[in-house]
């Protein structure tokens, strides 16, 4: 059983049939702890021999599994759920170890994974074939049939809640499923599989390999690797997404984001003050969902020192978690760096927080005077700064907001009702928030953005994944010679 992080940091192992396996092959990247900058572990990159196994043990899995009616298959998938439930604390913890977040925050982000388990349980109601008469005695009908073997590609900053978006739906549909984890959080992916090993799930069904980049072009170069989905940068999701359709694959694959959240003076200030700097500050920023960017309609000044006075009480360590790596930390620094050097100005300066000691930590921060172009403004810093812009228009916002390549998401604060519908109409973004900034949709509305944050057609989650991890067979069938005269045949 994988076991929560120590001091004495080991090699972390592939899953692959059912059984851990050691890696070995490649130079070993080291694991470390954001928390405290302490050694946790060793990952070993799957090379061609481990990826080659773990294809080949879940093309056998799959020749039993894609059979299965989908009663049986979604049964482990409810035992799996109840064992993640019981197991939750330990998870979380393991979250927190290995990616820096709070304990809360990662059970949040479990539990928002296991709404998708839940949904992909419910899948033998909801995805029975359509049957109609077409004409006098003839029936059309279709079946839903599963792709094969199929793989995920996850980022650092949610180890348990974006696998569980891929994984129970693939799963559940009847394909055999292959892991690929960021190299820097691999330990809960691998607790996530021997929890679902211990739910009855038979072998080679789910699998989780160990790797980086390499290992990632193994996977989407490979024959037997019938479709794949990706949570990552938009850079990286680009390049993932045409690799794999060059390979033949289906593949959806999610980038990055610059989130805008639009205030107009009517907002209620108390809610809009906490619901904002929740949403900037939350994981110490690091989620495609963070608002990034607020834009201040008019006279507004109220609500922004309600913001600056709300984030102030953030204590870095306890409320607010570290970034993943010294690098992520140096990089958001230098953005506060270059934006302060160009007359910017810091209502709060998260530089120099404290939370454990030799942890990678950045308070939260607050910069006003920042113009539409400006790179604090437009560009994905994936930590906890809010950028602050003023205009005097709504008009003004959407066209700052729809300027943006990306898509993601976008929230406005008002207590007017046209007003927000206004905005839901015209804002370039597949997921809306009105006074909610983090629109992150409950199943089983699928999560999913626009433009430049995915590639690829589709959602990750809802009935969007059910149509990505199938294709159908369209049946027509007659039994009487004298049914369907004006039939084609």
């Amino acid at each position: 059983m994988t076991t929560l992080p120590s001091k004495s940091a080991s090699t972390v192992p592939h899953f692959i049939a059912g059984r851990s396996i050691s890696g070995s092959s490649g130079d070993a990247i080291p694991v470390t702890s954001p928390l405290d900058g302490s050694p946790i572990g060793n990952v070993h990159p799957a090379g061609k021999i481990e990826i080659e196994e773990a294809v080949k043990d879940a093309q056998k899995a799959f020749e039993t599994w894609g059979c299965t009616p989908i009663k049986e298959r979604v049964q482990p998938l409810f035992r799996f759920k109840q064992l993640a439930e019981e197991n939750i604390a330990e998870l979380s913890k393991m979250v927190s170890w290995e990616n820096g977040k709070t304990e809360a925050e990662a059970e949040g982000g479990i539990r928002k994974g296991l709404e998708v388990v839940e949904y992909a349980c419910s899948l033998p109601q909801l995805i029975p074939g359509q049957l109609l008469e077409v004409s006098s005695g003839v029936d059309c009908y279709e079946r839903r049939f599963p792709l094969g073997v199929v793989a995920g590609i996850t980022p650092f900053n949610f180890p348990a809640m974006v696998p569980l978006w891929m994984f129970p739906l693939a799963i559940a549909c009847g394909n055999t499923f292959i892991l690929k984890p960021s190299e820097q959080v691999p330990f809960t992916p691998v607790r996530l599989a021997e929890l679902f090993h211990d739910a009855g799930l038979p072998d080679g069904v789910f699998n989780v390999i160990q790797g980086n980049r390499g290992t990632v072009e193994g996977l989407l170069d490979h024959p037997g690797i019938q479709a794949a989905t990706f949570v990552g940068s938009t850079a990286v999701a680009r390049q993932v997404y045409h690799r794999g359709i060059a390979a033949g694959k289906r593949v959806l694959a999610l980038g990055g984001a610059k989130n805008h959240l639009v205030v107009i003076p009517d907002a209620d200030v108390e809610i809009t003050a906490k619901n904002v700097v929740n949403s900037a500050m939350g994981c110490a920023g690091q989620r495609c969902m963070a608002a990034s960017v607020v834009i201040l309609v008019g006279s507004c000044d109220h609500i922004l020192q309600a913001m600056v006075t709300q984030a102030a009480k953030i204590r870095t360590g306890e409320d607010m978690g570290a970034m993943i790596s010294v690098s992520a930390r140096d990089r958001v620094i230098s953005y506060i760096d270059r934006a302060q050097k160009r007359g910017a100005k810091l209502l709060l300066d998260g530089r120099g927080a404290k939370g454990r000691e030799n942890g990678y930590y950045v308070g939260p921060t607050i910069i006003d005077g920042i113009q539409p172009g400006d790179e604090c403004a437009c560009d994905e810093i994936f930590g906890p700064v809010l950028s602050v812009l003023r205009v005097d228009t709504l008009d003004e916002a959407l066209a700052i907001e729809q300027q943006s390549p990306y898509g993601n998401a976008a929230s406005i604060y008002t207590s007017d009702g046209g007003t927000a519908v206004y905005f839901e109409e015209r804002a370039h973004a597949g997921m809306i928030g009105v006074n909610i900034g983090v629109p992150v949709p409950r199943e089983p509305f699928a999560f999913g953005g626009w433009n430049e944050s995915k590639f690829g057609v589709g959602d990750i989650t809802g009935r969007d994944a059910v149509g990505f991890w199938t294709k159908t067979k369209k049946i027509t069938k007659k039994w009487s010679a004298g049914a369907g005269r004006n039939w084609m045949s």
